[in-house]
């Protein structure tokens, strides 16, 4: 793979992701209160300035991890297609959540966003063992 169309390939994966993680975020900003604020929440609910450092290293370590196996000649399509299907149902959580207030129908994106991280990760193991660990 030129060099030039490996590190575009790279920032494009990135754009992409963060562009996934812009609309949760724009989505989260318009809804989020005063609903949120009224619901009661567990002691160990993390403050919110935590979540956008959080995203940042999550957003940067999905789009890497899938990057590496986009320019490894063992990848497989399908593998890319189920890395944006991901991001699909990822940015999906925040309207469910904080536009539509369905907490338990957000439980169930978030379960599958957790079935779909794992079958990444195994689908990532045998092409780059690093990529695995990414999506942790």
């Amino acid at each position: 793979m030129e060099r030039f169309q490996k590190y575009f390939s790279l920032l494009f994966l990135m754009a992409f992701s963060f562009g996934a993680s812009a609309w949760g975020g724009f989505v989260t900003s318009i809804y989020k209160e005063p609903w949120y604020s009224t619901l009661t929440k567990p002691g160990f609910n993390p403050p919110d300035y935590i979540f956008p450092t959080i995203w940042v290293i999550l957003y940067v370590s999905m789009a890497f991890a899938v990057w590496l196996i986009w320019i490894n000649p063992k990848k497989s399509e399908i593998i890319i297609y189920i890395y944006f299907v991901h991001l699909l149902v990822n940015a999906s959580w925040s309207v469910v959540f904080f536009a539509l207030h369905q907490i338990f129908i957000a439980l169930l994106v978030v379960v599958a966003i957790l079935l779909l991280v794992l079958w990444l990760m195994k689908l990532y193991y045998p092409i780059n063992k690093l990529s695995s660990f990414l999506m942790v």
